[in-house]
């Protein structure tokens, strides 16, 4: 696979920068933004119960059984955790943390450089704007395909600032590891052979989404981010700073996450629900903004190769669970995804079979 075809999964229309509109004294937020009749974040006290598990990766390395089983809880009901003790060295993550900062805080003409151009998600910009009438989510974004390196945009990665691009690169590399050891202890819990899961991940699709949510004077009438689940495998998201404002939808109501230090919240995507033939959870999640601080996250995408065929594994298939998904190529199904509004489990919904007497869950 080459660039031109990592490009072709879909395009965004060109949005004004959040970021500049937020640095002006506004008084009323323009209409293109405002979001009506959101729903309200759960008002009850937050329990232990009402925690995205926290799983420790030190801890599962060394075959600590009931961490295993904590590991496929979360993945079976939550479809979300946090994971500590990951692994990767502290100052690579610290490094990548600052470097992101900074490439937000470049100014506009800098940023043009970056912007997107017609055609094409990366750089600057946002997602999923399909109309000119489509309401715009309150945040920035860089998106970058990172890996493998021979698809990554020969016209953005090259002018990428040097110390930026380096922190980039070792920041990819360390995560694309983690993704292996992630899926590797998945398929331990499942007790299936790890190559079900990791067979079309060698040439396999990483993408980097740096999110900047400014503060908004009315953050109750717009959204940083569309409700939705992630197209992909898995997503590993670093809280830049400690800013809360993602939030996961869990049993009807919409939970927010507080981020621990030193940890990723990590996500099982749509790709692994098919996968796991529906035993493995995407969840819809959305991020949120408040009136007095900005928030940044780093959202790093891991996907099989585009040209391979998305299907439950087999021996995920029993007569108890039969086949829950329509066959299809992971290049189409990110096309599909793509090419409409950000809008909960729309994608994946549309290749469910639904079989009587089996729960296939709906987030």
């Amino acid at each position: 696979m080459d660039f031109e075809m990592s490009k072709k999964v879909g395009t965004s229309m060109i949005v004004p920068s959040v970021q500049e509109l937020a640095k002006k004294p506004i008084s009323e937020i323009p209409d293109r933004y405002v979001r009506p009749n959101q729903d309200p974040v759960i008002v009850s006290i937050i329990t232990s119960s009402h925690q995205v598990p926290v799983v420790d990766l030190n801890k599962l390395l060394s075959d600590d059984s009931s961490e295993l089983e904590k590991l496929d809880h979360a993945c079976k009901e939550w479809g979300f955790f946090q994971l500590t003790n990951h692994g990767v060295e502290p100052s690579i993550v610290e490094n990548f943390k600052a470097k992101v900062q900074g490439f937000f805080d470049q100014s506009l003409e800098e940023k043009k450089a970056f912007w997107q151009k017609p055609g094409d998600m990366q750089g600057f910009g946002q997602m999923f704007v399909v109309s000119d009438e489509a309401k715009l989510e309150w945040a920035d974004l860089f998106n970058i395909v990172t890996l493998p390196p021979h698809i990554r945009n020969p016209a953005l990665f090259p002018i990428l600032p040097q110390p930026f691009r380096e922190a980039l690169e070792s920041y990819s590399l360390e995560l694309k590891k983690l993704c292996v050891k992630l899926l590797e202890l998945m398929a331990k819990a499942l007790n299936i052979n790890p190559n079900e899961l990791l067979q079309f991940l060698d040439e396999g699709l990483q993408a980097m989404r740096l999110n900047y949510y400014p503060p908004c004077p009315q953050p109750d009438k717009v959204i940083g981010l569309n409700p939705h689940s992630d197209a992909v495998l898995l997503t590993i998201l670093l809280q830049a700073n400690e800013i809360e404002g993602l939030q996961i939808r869990k049993d009807g109501n919409w939970l927010p996450i507080k981020p621990l230090p030193n940890a990723f919240v990590v996500n099982i995507g749509d790709m692994l629900e098919i996968m796991t033939n529906g035993i493995y959870r995407s969840i819809e999640h959305r991020a949120t903004v408040n009136s007095e601080k900005e928030r940044l996250s780093i959202a790093t995408f891991q996907n099989p190769r585009m040209d391979s065929l998305l299907s439950p594994a087999p021996s995920l298939v029993t007569a108890e669970r039969p086949v829950m998904f329509k066959e299809i190529t992971v290049a189409d199904f990110v096309k599909a995804y793509f090419s409409k509004e950000l809008k909960g489990k729309s994608q994946l919904d549309m290749l469910r079979i639904h079989h009587n007497g089996v729960n296939t869950y709906s987030n």
